[in-house]
C-alpha cells in the first residue's frame, strides 16, 4: 500500500535535469533506483496562503499574536493522513481544500539565487552571480562575507515575494574541503574547520538576519548541509550514495563538527541538511546520535528548526546503505532518527506503508510537517503583505547588484601565488599581450556550480579586449586535449605580444558534484604549451581557475613563468577582476584556503581516509595543513602582495592565565565564557613599499600542551585591512578567544589544557607572541558518547 498524491502533483514526479542550475542526479538515478523519479527537481508556481478570507482564516495559523509552534500546530492538525504525507516531501502540494498553496523547499543560494522560477527577460530574468564561496573565502573578509549573504537573500525573497521562489535554500554548504580531490570543495570555504565556521556564521545570519534579533521575522531561512562526515562523490568508484566513512569521536569533535555546532548554537540556523553518507556504520539521515544527541541535545539546534534529507538521501538508508529492509522502514528510520523533511519521495510513497506496519505513529511524523511549517511562519508565510520583507521587489535585486559586490569580492579573493622579480602589475612598457587557454574566453564557467542566469559575464578576454592594451588571442587547447594543434596559433600570437598571458586549469567537466578527480594533475597538455611559451623568453603571467588546487611545481620552478596567480570561480565580473590585478589598477591580498599538494598526495592513500593524523600502515601524510608532514606545493595561507609590509608586535610575551580564572570569570556580551578573549592579538602594519594595497593576516597557535599526536599548528583568527598607501600605518588587532586555542582529547570533549603555546602571524611566523595556561586542565564541552545509534535503527528493521 501507497500513498497516494494528488493527480496535479504528476507532472512533479517526472525527471527534470535543470541545466540552469548545472546539477545532475544521474548517480542518483542510476546508482540508487532508476524508476524512482527524482521529484525533488520539480519547480511549482508559489503563493501565499489567504489569512483575510477562505478556510485558514479563521485558524490559530493565521493568529499573528500566538507562538510559531502554537501556529504550525493548529495548521497541521487540519490535515488528513493523506495531506500530511502529501507535504513531508521538498516538493509539499499543500492542502487545495484549505487554500493551503504548495511549496517548495528546495531553494539553491550558494553564492546567489541559484535556484528559482526565472523569466526569460526583462524583470527577474537574472541574479547577482558572485564567486564561489572557495573564492570569496580566499579573500579573509568577514565583513564581506556578510555583505553577500545580505544581497542574495534581499534577491531570495524578491523572488519568493513575486511568486517565484521560497522561502529556504539549500545554502550554505560548510563541509570542510579535506581531501584535494573532491569535486565539490569549491562550494566550501576551503579545508580549515575554523573558516568553515565563520563563513557559515556570517552567510547563515546574513540569510536569515542577526539570530539575537526577533526570530519571527526570518528573513530566508537557511540551510547547513551536508551533516556530517561528506567530502567525496566518486572517487574511484566510491558513490557518495553509499559511502561508510570511519571517523572517530576525537575527529568528529575537532574538524568534521565544528561548522555545524557554530551554525546550529551560534548562528541559530534554521534548517540542517542530512547528508548521503553514512559514518561509523550508519547512514546520517537515520542517525539519531547525528540528529538528535548532537544536534539537537549538544549543539542547541532550535527547537523548532528542521533537518531536510539530502535529495534521494532517505532511500539510500535502505539502497545502497542496506541498513532497512525497504524503502517503508528506511522512510521511518529517518523520521524517528529526525529527518523532518525527504528530499525526494520516500515519504510521499511510503509512509502510509510505515504507519501501518506499526513502525512511527502520526505523531512522528507531523513532528517534521510542524518543525517546516513553524519556520515558515517565522518568515511571514502566513502574515499577508505587510509582513516584513514582503515590500522587497524587482528593483531591489537592479540596485544590490549596481553596488557591485560581485566584482569586489572577485577582486579581493584573487591569490598571487608567485611574482618574479615584480612582473605583476604589468610594466607600463607592457603595449600588448597575448590571451591563451581554455579559459581565456569563457563565460558560463566562471560561475561554478549551483547558479542561476547571470546579469552578465565577463571573460578575461573581454575585460582585456576593453583596456588600452592591444589584444592577440588564441585558444591554444582545450582543458583535457592531448592534441597540439593550436600551440602555433598559441606561439604566433605570443611572439607578437609584449607579454603572455595564459587562463588555464580545472572547470566544471573535471571537478563536480558526483564527480571527484582521480590526481591533482594539470589536465590535458596545458603544462606543454605553457613550457612552449616560456621559451619565449617574454614576460609569462600564468592565472589557474577552478575550485581544487591542481600541482603547479613545475610553474613554481621554471623561472620563465614569471608569474603565477590563482582566481577559483570569480563569478560575473571575474574577467575584469583577473584583468585588474594583472594591470595593477588593484592589489592582490587574497591568500590560499586549501593546500597545494604535490601531484603524489593524491596516490599515497586512499581519499576515503578520514583521519587527518599521519598513519604509516596507510600511506597517510597527514591531511591538511595542521597535520601533513610532507613539502607542500604551495601552503594554506600563502598569498603575496605587490608592496612590502613591516609587521610590528606591540608585544611577545602575553604571560600567563590561570585557567579556572578563565573559565569562571564573567564574560558580558558573551553567551558563553570561553567565547570570551583570552588576549588581543595586536600588530601594527606598515605599508613600506610604493603600492597601495589590501593586508590580510592570518594567526596560527601551536603548542607542547595536551596529548601527542599534536597538530603543527592550527588557525585561531584572521583578519583584512583595507587600502594602504606607501607609508601608511594601521593597527591589525584580532581577538583570540578562549575555545579557540582548546585542544580535542581522544573521547571528542573540547579540553583547556595547562602549558605553553604560541601565537604567529602568517606562514612566516614574522610575529610570535607566547603565553601560558596554569592549572588544572578543564573541559568546554563534553561530547556525548555514542550509544543510542545502532538501538534505534534495529528498531524500525523488519
Amino acid at each position: 500500500m501507497r500513498t497516494l498524491l494528488p493527480l496535479a502533483a504528476l507532472p512533479a514526479l517526472f525527471p527534470l535535469i535543470s541545466a540552469q542550475n548545472n546539477h545532475s542526479f544521474v548517480d542518483y538515478t542510476i546508482e540508487s533506483n532508476p524508476d524512482l523519479f527524482p521529484q525533488c527537481l520539480a519547480k511549482l508556481n508559489m503563493s501565499f496562503p489567504d489569512c483575510t478570507s477562505g478556510p485558514l482564516s479563521e485558524n490559530l495559523v493565521c493568529d499573528r499574536s500566538a507562538s510559531p509552534h502554537a501556529r504550525a500546530t493548529a495548521l497541521v492538525s487540519l490535515f488528513t493522513f493523506e495531506e500530511l504525507v502529501n507535504n513531508t516531501g521538498n516538493t509539499g502540494f499543500g492542502v487545495p481544500r484549505l487554500n493551503l498553496p504548495n511549496y517548495q523547499v528546495w531553494g539553491e543560494a550558494l553564492h546567489g539565487v541559484g535556484r528559482a522560477t526565472f523569466l526569460d527577460d526583462g524583470d527577474f530574468s537574472w541574479a547577482t552571480s558572485f564567486p564561489m564561496p572557495i573564492s570569496t573565502m580566499a579573500a579573509f573578509n568577514r565583513t564581506l562575507i556578510h555583505h553577500i549573504g545580505e544581497i542574495v537573500s534581499t534577491q531570495l525573497r524578491a523572488y519568493s515575494n513575486a511568486g517565484l521562489g521560497g522561502l529556504d535554500v539549500y545554502s550554505p554548504n560548510i563541509n570542510t574541503f579535506r581531501h584535494p580531490v573532491w569535486g565539490r570543495g569549491q562550494e566550501t570555504p576551503g579545508e580549515d574547520a575554523y573558516l568553515a565556521s565563520v563563513f557559515g556564521y556570517e552567510y547563515i545570519t546574513a540569510l536569515q538576519g542577526d539570530p539575537d534579533d526577533d526570530e519571527e521575522n526570518l528573513k530566508i531561512i537557511a540551510t547547513a548541509k551536508h551533516f556530517a562526515g561528506y567530502d567525496i562523490e566518486s572517487w574511484r568508484n566510491h558513490s557518495r550514495l553509499g559511502n561508510d566513512v570511519q571517523i572517530t569521536q576525537q575527529e568528529l569533535s575537532e574538524y568534521y563538527m565544528p561548522p555545524f555546532l557554530t551554525a546550529a548554537r551560534d548562528a541559530r540556523v534554521r534548517s540542517v541538511m542530512c547528508s548521503y553518507n553514512a559514518v561509523n556504520g550508519f547512514p546520517s539521515c537515520a542517525n539519531s546520535f547525528f540528529l538528535q544527541t548532537l544536534l539537537r541535545e549538544t549543539f542547541s539546534f532550535v527547537e523548532d528548526g528542521y533537518v531536510s534529507g539530502d535529495c534521494g538521501a532517505v532511500y539510500n538508508v535502505w539502497n545502497p546503505h542496506g541498513y532497512a529492509d525497504d524503502e517503508a522502514s528506511a522512510s521511518a528510520a529517518s523520521i524517528r532518527a529526525g529527518t523532518d523533511i525527504d528530499c525526494g519521495t520516500s515519504y510521499q510513497f511510503y509512509l502510509e506503508d510505515s504507519l501501518s506496519e506499526n513502525l512511527l505513529s502520526r505523531t512522528e511524523i507531523e513532528r517534521g510537517v510542524i518543525r517546516l511549517y513553524s519556520s515558515l511562519i517565522r518568515a511571514g508565510y502566513f502574515d499577508g503583505p505587510d509582513a516584513a520583507f514582503r515590500d522587497i521587489s524587482w528593483s531591489d535585486v537592479v540596485e544590490t547588484d549596481s553596488w557591485d559586490i560581485a566584482y569586489e569580492a572577485a577582486v579581493e579573493g584573487i591569490v598571487l601565488l608567485k611574482n618574479q622579480q615584480g612582473t605583476l602589475p604589468l610594466s607600463s612598457e607592457i603595449q600588448s599581450v597575448a590571451i591563451i587557454g581554455p579559459w581565456a574566453n569563457v563565460t558560463t564557467e566562471l560561475q561554478g556550480n549551483y547558479f542561476g542566469p547571470a546579469p552578465y559575464l565577463i571573460s578575461p578576454l573581454a575585460a582585456f579586449e576593453s583596456s588600452d592594451l592591444e589584444v592577440h588571442y588564441a585558444f591554444g587547447t582545450n582543458m583535457l586535449s592531448t592534441s597540439d594543434s593550436g600551440f602555433d596559433a598559441a606561439l604566433s600570437a605570443a611572439r607578437n605580444a609584449d607579454a603572455i598571458l595564459f587562463f588555464g586549469g580545472i572547470d566544471n567537466t573535471i571537478e563536480a558534484e558526483a564527480m571527484d578527480r582521480d590526481n591533482i594533475t594539470w589536465p590535458g597538455n596545458q603544462l606543454d604549451l605553457i613550457a612552449q611559451l616560456s621559451e619565449l623568453n617574454k614576460p609569462l603571467i600564468v592565472t589557474t581557475l577552478g575550485g581544487g588546487q591542481v600541482d603547479s611545481s613545475t610553474l613554481k620552478q621554471n623561472e620563465n613563468v614569471h608569474a603565477l596567480l590563482w582566481a577559483g570561480y570569480p563569478g560575473q565580473s571575474g574577467g575584469h577582476a583577473i584583468a585588474d590585478i594583472i594591470t595593477g589598477k588593484r592589489a592582490p591580498a587574497g591568500r590560499l584556503v586549501t593546500t597545494q599538494y604535490p601531484a603524489a598526495y593524491a596516490e599515497e592513500f586512499s581519499a576515503l581516509e578520514m583521519s587527518l593524523r599521519p598513519n604509516e600502515t596507510s600511506g597517510n601524510p597527514g591531511q591538511t595543513y595542521m597535520w601533513y608532514t610532507g613539502e607542500a606545493v604551495y601552503e594554506f595561507g600563502h598569498g603575496l602582495f605587490y608592496t612590502t609590509f613591516q609587521e610590528t608586535a606591540n608585544a611577545t610575551d602575553a604571560g600567563s592565565f590561570d585557567i579556572q580564572d578563565l573559565v569562571t570569570a564573567s564574560h558580558d556580551g558573551y553567551d558563553r565564557v570561553e567565547q570570551a578573549p583570552l588576549l588581543n592579538f595586536t600588530v601594527t602594519i606598515k605599508n613600506t613599499g610604493e603600492t597601495t594595497s589590501d593586508y590580510t593576516g592570518l594567526i596560527f597557535a601551536n603548542t607542547t600542551a595536551g596529548p601527542e599526536p599534536r597538530p603543527k599548528k592550527w588557525l585561531v583568527g584572521f583578519d583584512r585591512l583595507g587600502a594602504l598607501s606607501a607609508g601608511d600605518e594601521r593597527v591589525f588587532s584580532v581577538p583570540i578567544t578562549i575555545d579557540s586555542v582548546a585542544r580535542t582529547d581522544d573521547k571528542g570533549n573540547r579540553v583547556l589544557y595547562p602549558g605553553q603555546y604560541e601565537l604567529a602571524l602568517n606562514n612566516e611566523r614574522s610575529v610570535v607572541v607566547r603565553f601560558e595556561l596554569k592549572g588544572e586542565e578543564v573541559v568546554l564541552l563534553a561530547w556525548p558518547e555514542d550509544n543510542e545509534v545502532k538501538t534505534e535503527i534495529l528498531q524500525v528493521q523488519g
